[in-house]
């Protein structure tokens, strides 16, 4: 393909974009399909020779695209949102054709330094102290690992990276029993060991109890563990609970743990002034991450870390073999910053979302969402065979269908899970789950870049007319 070519279809491409995003009400949210739709409509051997550019797309537009589950489909109530909106859309096409190796300054000088500018943006934004400093990385599992692995080498003295385990260190690693499964996976990469996790019971709102916590530290002490890191989430993946990050704190800082805070999701709507709150004793915290690819209108990847104690995570991670030396010193060389070398330019998408909507439009968009949910929490508490089973903070609802003189959970976590399974096959929405204190719940994620009134009424009439089918 010539530059001649890649006009003509760029454009193609261009307009079809626009036609998606302009009729994907027309498509199921989540396609009903066996597995093998797609696999079994390809060529199974790859071309010998090229082939046309225009039977690729074709195949694209009648295979692919059926086969897919829309996330940016206005219905598309499920899991957490992955939201885009076109100013990062853009800014992704513009990545792509510059094509650069983002990992140092000498690199790609621009890259960096936008990079540098653009947390120092979201830094503003949310509210962390100025002795945050921040870094892209990809998603909020690398981070937490990131956190994890700095927590084990500064309070080693950085021996774990030079001569391995001891088999002395008994470290552990806290967080709640609502946390985010990312917490395991990454004590396991990190070799802590997923049997030093420990997991905290959590309050009525599923949120950690900082007694329970105290109570857990002592005798692990007294048994010769030592606590590493405490994990507190500001958004638990369930049901978006909320730990008590002060008192967390307070007991880290009595104890030399790190503290890691988990915003994930709910990280974004600390831009809105009334939710700066929630940042009450962030003085005590050691990291933290949100995704501005959930709930920010930028292209996933991209997930803001922020440290307070720079040094230690570049000392944790830093490498310079000879073929990477510079001269340039006094610039940041983010690969040196986290796990990965090589690093996609993904500051420019949140500098052109940022740009694009304004803080003020950001925010605009977030209350839209949040007063959308309380529309929908209105809506289910007038509903008798109907009831929300955690507090609604931001824009996840988790709540069940319990029909009247049905009292056995098992038999209520059946019908829950049948109605969920009927709802996500009729295709006009997408809808997830997760389970609180053993209760099967149908959680309803409102965030999707364009969603409206109009989706969140019709999603709720189809909920209750399929739960009420004899």
């Amino acid at each position: 393909m010539d530059s001649d070519e890649f006009k003509r279809w760029g454009y193609e491409i261009v307009d079809w974009i626009a036609d998606y995003f302009n009729n994907i009400e027309k498509y199921d949210v989540k396609p009903n399909i066996e597995p093998g739709y797609v696999i079994n409509q390809l060529a199974q051997n790859p071309p010998e020779n090229s082939e046309k550019f225009e039977n690729i797309l074709e195949d694209f537009k009648n295979i692919i695209v059926p086969g897919m589950t829309h996330w940016q489909h206005p219905k598309f109530f499920g899991y957490f949102p992955a939201n885009t909106s076109f100013p990062s859309i853009a800014a992704e096409f513009l990545t792509s054709a510059l094509a650069a190796q983002c990992m140092m300054w000498q690199t790609s000088p621009a890259a960096a330094e936008l990079e540098e500018l653009t947390m120092e943006w979201l830094r503003q934004m949310i509210g962390l102290p100025n002795d945050f400093t921040g870094v892209i990385q990809d998603t909020a599992s690398t981070a937490t690992l990131c956190s994890i692995l700095t927590a084990r080498e500064k309070y080693s003295s950085f021996n774990i990276n030079t001569k391995g385990f001891s088999g002395d260190e008994q470290f552990r690693v806290y967080c709640s029993s609502e946390a985010h499964s990312s917490i395991e996976k990454a004590v396991k990469i990190a070799g802590i060991g997923k049997e030093n996790l420990v997991k905290i019971p959590v309050d009525e709102n599923f949120a950690m109890l900082p007694d329970e916590l105290e109570k857990v530290l002592e005798v692990d002490i007294i048994n010769g563990y030592k606590p590493l890191c405490v994990v507190s989430a500001l958004g638990t993946t369930g049901s978006t609970a909320i730990d008590p990050l002060k008192e967390i704190g307070e007991i880290c800082k009595d104890n030399n743990i790190w503290l890691h805070v988990d915003a994930a999701f709910a990280g974004s709507a600390l831009i809105l002034p009334e939710y700066r709150y929630l940042l009450d004793g962030i003085k005590y915290a050691d990291s933290f991450v949100f995704n501005p690819h959930k709930w920010l209108f930028t292209n996933f990847d991209c997930s803001a870390y922020f440290v307070r104690d720079k040094e230690a995570l570049i000392k944790t991670f830093e490498m310079i073999p000879e073929y990477l030396k510079s001269a340039e010193s006094h610039v940041n060389n983010y690969k040196d910053w986290g796990i990965q070398l090589g690093r996609r330019f993904r500051a420019l998408k949140l500098w052109f979302v940022i740009r694009s909507f304004g803080v003020s439009g950001l925010q605009e968009k977030l209350r839209f969402h949040i007063q959308l949910a309380q529309y929908l929490v209105k809506k289910i508490e007038s509903e008798k065979d109907f009831e929300i089973l955690a507090p609604v903070p931001f824009n996840t609802i988790c709540f069940r269908y319990k029909p009247a003189g049905v009292v056995h959970e098992e038999e209520i976590n059946k019908i829950n899970e049948n109605l969920l399974s009927k709802l996500n096959e009729t295709g006009k929405l997408f809808l997830t789950h997760t389970k609180l204190n053993g209760k099967y719940v149908i959680r309803f994620m409102i965030g999707q870049t364009n969603v409206n009134e109009k989706h969140v009424s019709e999603a709720w009439e189809l909920l209750k007319s399929e739960s009420r089918k004899k």
